[in-house]
């Protein structure tokens, strides 16, 4: 039974989780943290890692002792150190201080006094007016928590792209061993690179013979058969996630993928010009009277209604299918295009690898240049790069320009915007890099009006160049601060600004939507990792996948230009 990274960092969370609740070492609880997070971005299964003999130990955060946890829980899937823990304190805890606002303090103070061991505990609780009654929490809080737990309760229900991933390639390569396969496709929300999942539709052709359906429901993860059928079946895996097979006939492969790729919307758009045409269209093919006229492939079913093929990324009947009546497609952004990374960290503040070992990464990815953006001095938790550190850094840039042959390192920070808008490092050092990027990591409970002024404030630096993380989210974890996005992004547009695409699967931040509003407006966007390791540098096909759905082109991508185009771009004097 193969173990997923994201089931082993999950059980690290739980446990640094658990042992915050109960005081632990805080060195002790940040290991397992910083852990997880090596597990959960790691582009390689630690489960393959540990069959091909790699020494685990040697990746960043992963000593000895970790190592032979990660091992164990790969052969047994269980962690003792967290079943001793689970003795002494509810499981369920380490779920509730997953909500926002919601820290070990509380969760302690909410275990303790008023016996709460689960969320369903804890909504009770709230509900009744129990919260307000203890010392330190009070009405809003109350109030807080009840929000929040239904948050947090919707968000359950998807998982994130990323994770989808990792459930769906070693199952889709599983599949691929079954008999006489010739097609197999993952369609759903899953095809058109929603940022959220909340189940799998697989299609798949095949000869007669197939075991394809005896090897669907024998995989090793199912936790669930859900029904069995020659041409259907559906399984719960032990994620949790619900993943329906479907056999399909050659002929209808192309039909049937546009029916289950969706969107429904899309899907009803399109069905309505086939009826205005007098022709029928379903998952079987597209008909006249009787006589089937396409369905093979979805080009077939686009151009018999009189449509040019539409990517599956834009499929949300938000414009797409006007826009191909008119030809007028956007001609989509693709990882090919992009020529470089304008966000990135390295171990001068919270990152995992130096900057000669990151630069030699983005060389090996043919990046035409590659910025250093660690973290300014009041970033604490990232022990932040103060005003000498930064020059110090600075001059390790230059002398790693000299030897590197095809990729330029750019000077660059991710500097604060402090409370009342100011950038928590003076003009005088902003002006000696090649570019800033700006961003909100506190006080993220201004109104709404303070925190985009405090934003519009920041742009208003000259040395201000990109917005990163816009809106602050992160998904299924902590809902955007309170901003009006459209006119920051305006703001952005009319002081020579940019605006970031966080292509980190946890924050995907833009969304699709604001991306359309960026275009529509004409404010280039950067597509960017965020990335604190070399494995992060991985994450910029996520970035494209959002930028896709939000219609974005290689033009409206300031990092898909040459550098010199960069550098005008950038410059705001």
């Amino acid at each position: 039974m193969p173990v997923h990274n994201k089931e082993i960092a999950d059980l690290f969370d739980e446990l640094a989780d658990l042992l915050e609740i109960e005081d632990s070492n805080p060195f002790r609880v940040r290991a397992y943290r910083n852990a997880a997070h090596t597990i959960r971005n790691h582009a390689e299964n630690m489960a393959d890692l540990i069959e091909h003999g790699s020494d685990l130990s040697k990746l960043p955060d992963i000593g000895n002792d970790l190592a032979e946890k990660i091992k164990t829980i790969v052969e047994t899937g269980r962690l003792p150190l967290l079943e001793k823990v689970h003795s002494r304190t509810p499981a369920a805890l380490g779920r509730i201080m997953e909500i926002r606002g919601l820290g070990p303090k509380r969760v302690k103070a909410l275990h303790e006094k008023l016996k709460i061991k689960s969320m369903d505990d804890l909504k009770h609780a709230a509900h009744t007016g129990k919260i307000r009654k203890l010392d330190g929490f009070g009405k809003k809080t109350e109030q807080m928590i009840k929000n929040r737990v239904k948050e947090f309760t919707q968000s359950e229900e998807r998982i994130k792209l990323n994770e989808a991933e990792d459930i769906a390639t070693p199952l889709r390569a599983y599949l691929k061993e079954s008999k006489g396969i010739k097609n197999l496709t993952i369609a759903g929300s899953y095809r058109r690179r929603k940022e959220t999942i909340g189940d799998l539709d697989i299609l798949v052709t095949a000869r007669k013979n197939t075991d394809v359906m005896e090897r669907f429901v024998a995989y090793d993860e199912v936790k669930e058969i859900i029904s069995q059928g020659e041409t259907r079946s559906t399984i719960r895996l032990r994620s949790g996630i619900s993943v329906d097979l479907r056999v399909v006939p050659e002929e209808s492969y192309g039909a049937a993928l546009h029916y289950f790729t969706g969107s429904k919307a899309h899907n009803i758009a399109i069905r309505k010009m086939a009826l205005e045409k007098k022709l029928k269209l379903n998952e079987y093919g597209i008909f006249r009277g009787k006589k089937r006229i396409g369905g093979n492939t979805e080009k077939e079913v686009y151009a018999q209604v009189g449509l040019p093929y539409i990517e599956p990324e834009l499929r949300e009947n938000r414009g797409e299918v006007d826009a191909a009546k008119e030809n007028k497609l956007p001609d989509l952004v693709t990882l090919k295009d992009i020529r470089g990374d304008l966000h990135c960290h390295t171990k001068a503040t919270d990152g995992k690898h130096t900057l000669k070992e990151m630069a030699q990464a983005a060389t090996k990815r043919g990046y035409e240049y590659f910025s250093i953006n660690d973290h300014s001095e009041h970033m604490a938790m990232a022990h932040g790069l103060s005003e000498k550190r930064l020059l110090e850094q600075m001059e390790e840039i230059d002398r790693l320009n000299e030897i590197l042959a095809d990729t330029v390192i750019l000077k660059s920070i991710e500097v604060d915007i402090l409370r009342d808008g100011s950038l928590d490092l003076p003009d005088r050092v902003l002006k000696e890099l090649d570019f800033t990027v700006g961003a909100v990591h506190s006080k993220f409970n201004l109104s709404r009006t303070q925190q985009t002024e405090r934003i519009l404030r920041a742009m208003d630096n000259p040395y201000f160049n990109i917005l990163a993380h816009p809106t602050g989210r992160l998904i299924n974890a902590r809902t955007a601060y309170a901003i009006n996005l459209e006119k920051i992004m305006r703001g952005a547009k009319e002081r020579g600004c940019f605006i970031e695409l966080n292509a980190h699967p946890d924050r995907l931040d833009l969304t699709d939507d604001a991306c359309i509003v960026a275009k529509e407006i004409e404010l280039r966007v950067a597509i960017s990792t965020d990335a604190h390791s070399i494995s992060g540098l991985n994450s910029m096909r996520f970035g494209i996948n959002q930028a896709r759905r939000g219609w974005l082109e290689a033009v409206d991508v300031i990092n898909c230009q040459p550098l010199k185009e960069l550098k005008r771009l950038l410059n705001r004097r």
